[in-house]
C-alpha cells in the first residue's frame, strides 16, 4: 500500500494528453505481479491531516494484512501554513501523523516504510539567471520522517537527496525533462519520464533496506 500526496498518486488517465505521473504509478512494474501486488492509495492535495481527516487512512488499514507492506510520503501539503485543513507543524503534528501511520500499520501486522518528499525543481537564481543550485522549498518536512523512523526503528528511503542530486547534477535545463514542462510550467510534478526515473532510484533504495522485497524487484 502507498499513501502519499500527489507526487506519488496515480493520475487520471483517460485524457491522453494528461502526461502527468505519480512516480508511485510506475512501482508495480518492477515486481512480477504474481509476488507483489501494489495498491495506490496516495492522493492529489492531501496533507497527512487531510488524509486522516478524509478517512482515507481509514480505509487503507482496514485492509491491511500481517505482512503487508505501507510505504508513506507526505510533506508537499503539510507546509501550506495558510491552510488549516492542510497544515502540520513538523516535530509536532506532522510528525504524530507520521507516527500514528506507522503504529496502525503495525498493529495490523503490516510493516511501514518512511519516505521524505521529492525534491521541488527550484533553481537559486541570481543576477544573471538561474544558478546550478537548488533551492530547498521542505525545509524541516525532510526530517521529521527521518526522525520518527529512528525514533520507531522503521525503513527510511531519503527520497529528497536520491531526487536533489539527480536533479541538480542535471541542471536548469535538462532536469526540466522529469518534470510537467510541456505547456505550462511545474517544478513539482513529474511527466512520464520522471516517474519512472524516480520510481527506479525508491525501488532501489527499497532493495537494498528492506531484502525481503529486493528478492522480487526486476528492471
Amino acid at each position: 500500500y502507498m499513501i502519499g500526496d500527489s507526487t506519488m498518486a496515480t493520475r487520471n488517465l483517460k485524457n491522453p494528453k494528461n502526461k502527468e505521473r505519480g512516480w508511485g504509478m510506475m512501482l508495480g512494474s518492477f515486481f512480477p505481479s504474481d509476488k507483489v501486488v501494489v495498491s495506490n492509495h496516495a492522493a492529489s492535495g492531501r496533507s497527512t491531516k487531510s488524509f486522516i481527516n478524509e478517512k482515507r487512512w481509514a480505509r487503507v488499514v482496514a485492509l491491511i494484512k500481517p505482512g503487508d507492506y505501507v510505504f508513506i510520503q507526505f510533506g508537499h501539503n503539510d507546509e501550506k501554513k495558510e491552510n488549516p485543513k492542510l497544515y502540520t507543524e513538523p516535530g509536532g503534528t506532522f510528525d504524530d501523523n507520521l507516527r500514528k501511520f506507522v503504529n496502525e500499520t503495525r498493529a495490523k501486522g503490516g510493516i511501514p516504510v518512511l519516505f521524505n518528499s521529492i525534491v521541488r525543481r527550484k533553481f537559486c537564481q541570481d543576477a544573471a539567471g538561474f544558478t546550478d543550485s537548488l533551492l530547498d522549498t521542505h525545509g524541516e518536512y525532510l526530517l521529521s520522517p527521518k526522525r520518527v523512523a529512528e525514533e520507531l526503528n522503521v525503513p527510511f528511503i531519503d527520497m529528497n537527496k536520491m531526487t536533489h542530486d539527480l536533479v541538480q547534477q542535471m541542471g536548469p535545463e535538462k532536469s526540466k525533462e522529469l518534470y510537467m514542462w510541456a505547456g505550462k510550467k511545474d517544478d513539482t510534478h513529474l511527466n512520464i519520464k520522471g516517474s519512472r526515473v524516480f520510481a527506479g532510484m525508491a525501488i532501489d533504495a527499497v532493495g537494498k533496506k528492506i531484502p525481503e522485497l529486493g528478492k522480487y524487484i526486476r528492471h
